[in-house]
């Protein structure tokens, strides 16, 4: 799954991300397959995006990872001109062309009303929204029930500068939304954090509670006697006061890859939360960090590189030996 942090502040952005891959086997069990997968990438020289969530996407005969279709999107030799909006529709409308989840989700719909129906089970209602279904059923003995299933997606961010200086940052989830999450323009939207991925252990730290909680029974009371905009007032109360907008590009950094080794080391200790046990430690491997700044553009910060004995190189073709 993974996890991929940007932190935007007056002297630049910053984009970090682990280097795990995961997939589930023939059995459906969850198992790690790499620990050097890339997930942050250059789009031009002012931009650039981190990915998690589905590495994988058939495309006729073959299955290929999702960043060789980043890769073949930034050689287009239009996406050098390319404002921080604009790349992020061109990257949220490739996916939602690549990634046939519509087809998925009416198959997985109709395998799951094909196993209640089996198991003597009656069918009340079914909701889709993006790339969840949630069934209410009825068991024989007349006891409502609900089952929640969903499809994993495509997550991007994407963030830099446009070629009038301002900087922006966008979220892309296939299925779902494209989201405006930074714009220089907006005050309330200049600085900060957002993550995309595993990123409990990071909301459980910034903001105070686990994004989970609402699915807790008494917060469902809650939220209809007090009312949704009332309850997320009370709880951001609950987040760190961190001043983003005086925060260094180094403070960034270290910010953003601290969350990413504590999300890791986090997850070495336990297995999920005990009203959902059973997680998948999706988050490790090295980290890979990148700065976009107005002066600079896109810099690699940290980028792991091949290895062979002694000898390394970096992706860009230039070898390097370490005694």
């Amino acid at each position: 799954m993974s996890l991929v942090i940007n932190s935007t502040t007056p002297e630049g952005i910053v984009l970090a991300a682990d280097s795990r891959q995961s997939y589930r086997n023939m059995k459906g069990m969850a198992r790690i397959g790499s620990d050097n997968a890339s997930k942050l990438f250059q789009l031009n020289q002012r931009i650039g995006v981190g990915a998690t969530g589905l590495a994988f996407l058939p495309e006729g005969s073959v299955v290929k990872n999702v960043s060789q279709y980043i890769e073949e999107y930034k050689r287009d030799p239009d996406v050098e001109n390319l404002d921080v909006e604009e790349a992020a529709q061109g990257l949220y409308d490739l996916f939602n062309q690549k990634y046939s989840w519509k087809e998925q989700l009416s198959e997985l719909e109709s395998n799951i009303a094909h196993d209640l129906h089996s198991k003597g089970l009656k069918i009340l209602n079914v909701k889709k929204m993006d790339n969840q279904l949630n069934f209410t059923y009825q068991n024989p003995q007349g006891i409502v029930e609900e089952i929640n299933a969903a499809l994993d997606p495509v997550e991007l961010l994407v963030a830099g500068y446009n070629t009038d200086g301002s900087h922006q940052v966008f979220s892309c989830r296939v299925p779902g939304q494209l989201q405006k999450l930074r714009d220089s323009y907006e005050l309330d939207k200049q600085y900060g954090s957002s993550w995309i991925g595993q990123g409990d252990v990071v909301t459980r730290i910034v903001l105070g509670f686990d994004g989970r909680i609402v699915n807790v029974d008494f917060m469902k009371d809650v939220f209809g006697s007090r009312g949704e905009a009332e309850v997320q007032r009370q709880l951001q109360g609950l987040e760190y006061a961190i001043q983003w907008g005086t925060m260094s590009l180094q403070d960034a950094v270290d910010f953003s890859t601290l969350m990413i080794q504590t999300t890791s080391a986090m997850q070495r200790f336990s297995d999920g939360i005990n009203a959902d046990p059973g997680d998948m430690p999706g988050v490790g491997g090295p980290i890979d960090v990148a700065v976009i700044t107005p002066d600079h553009g896109f810099v690699w910060v940290k980028k792991k590189n091949i290895k062979y004995g002694d000898a390394e190189v970096d992706l860009d073709g230039i070898f390097d030996t370490k005694i």
